[in-house]
């Protein structure tokens, strides 16, 4: 049970359990009553299983003390609710009352903070979508000569092809998985540093704002915070669909190969049929499917960055109306969430072999 403990990311926990709060309704009784029946148990453990295939006992105990946490830590939030939004009203009350006095110099602040980022982020959007394109058009190279290498095969006598058929879909398929692991490793490092320069286009912020904040520097750092973690989420979103593109890139080329062991089970008379076809549409369709590749995944970049700046623009109206949206009251129950599954998660042990 070596390392079982670390296997379990108390945010991959802490989001089945906040999905769940959030699906369910607001009477406690009811809360309480859905939290025992099996769904979230389903959930759980699912999860548990996942990432404790070999540790059974420990994910049965992990799972029977989770419940009843996920109980009374539903319950509390229910209590916690109205007091969280009424702090933030009145923090950001606070804040906006004693920004007013500066209110042209915040407003240039953070205008010059959104332009700063719009300018670092611009070279990552590019580069992501330069990243993309040459890597699809690598994959697309290495595919090339299958096509022809198929084409010559249908000169081969029909038993010869059927003999190397299956071994050529092997290799084909291999392709594929190589250069979509490929790609992948060329888009996850831009999507890592594009999150650390989320942090540091924060700090910048807050350094430029902390002069006018001074009696207030907690609430200023509450706001940040929550932007911050506005910002890293969208950055973590942004992993996330770069993944599953090019898992669905993956997905999308792997029937080729598939469709070329099924030709193989033919009989002699029908295989050349089947395969001509496909002889002749291999290149046709895996540029069609890595071009939509390329237009689904190359504009990620821009989106990224223009959700950043409409985060900030958002800081920007909360400070200026000093009012908070239900996004606030939201962000602060989901960390409490997130700290407090951390925090139980720490102090569990797997079970003694």
């Amino acid at each position: 049970l070596a390392g079982a403990q670390a296997d379990v990311n108390p945010d991959e926990v802490a989001s089945v359990l906040w999905k769940y709060f959030t699906e369910l309704g607001s009477n406690a009784k009811e809360t309480v009553d859905q939290l025992q029946q099996a769904e979230i148990t389903k959930q759980l453990n699912t999860l548990l299983e996942t990432k404790l295939q070999s540790a059974n006992l420990y994910a049965e105990d992990l799972q029977r003390r989770l419940v009843p946490f996920a109980t009374q830590l539903q319950a509390r939030l229910a209590q916690d609710s109205q007091r969280l939004k009424e702090q933030i009203r009145q923090e950001l009350a606070e804040l906006r009352a004693k920004l007013a006095p500066y209110a042209d110099e915040v407003h240039q602040q953070i205008s010059t903070n959104i332009r700063q980022l719009q300018a670092k982020m611009s070279p990552y959007a590019e580069e992501l979508r330069s990243q993309v394109d040459r890597g699809a058009g690598e994959l697309q190279r290495v595919l090339e000569p299958y096509a022809t290498e198929l084409r010559d095969r249908l000169q081969d006598n029909a038993e010869s092809i059927q003999a190397s058929l299956s071994p050529y879909a092997d290799r084909l398929q291999q392709q594929i998985d190589s250069g979509v692991e490929t790609l992948k490793e060329r888009l996850t490092p831009l999507a890592d540093e594009l999150k650390a320069q989320v942090g540091q286009s924060v700090e910048e912020l807050r350094r430029g704002l902390s002069p006018y904040a001074q009696e207030v520097q907690d609430r200023l750092n509450r706001q940040l915070e929550s932007l911050t973690a506005q910002m890293e989420r969208a950055a973590e979103e942004l992993r996330a669909r770069l993944a599953a593109s090019s898992e669905e890139l993956r997905a999308q080329l792997s029937p080729l190969a598939q469709e070329l062991r099924q030709a193989a089970g033919s009989d002699a008379e029908s295989l050349r049929q089947r395969l001509a076809p496909l002889a002749q549409q291999l290149d046709e369709r895996v540029g069609q499917t890595l071009e939509a590749f390329r237009q689904q995944a190359a504009p990620f970049g821009e989106a990224f960055g223009r959700q950043l700046v409409e985060r900030l623009e958002e800081v920007r109206g909360k400070l200026d109306s000093g009012t908070a949206g239900v996004e606030d009251h939201l962000e602060l129950l989901e960390k409490e969430v997130r700290d407090k599954v951390a925090a139980f998660l720490s102090t569990t042990q797997p079970a003694e072999n």
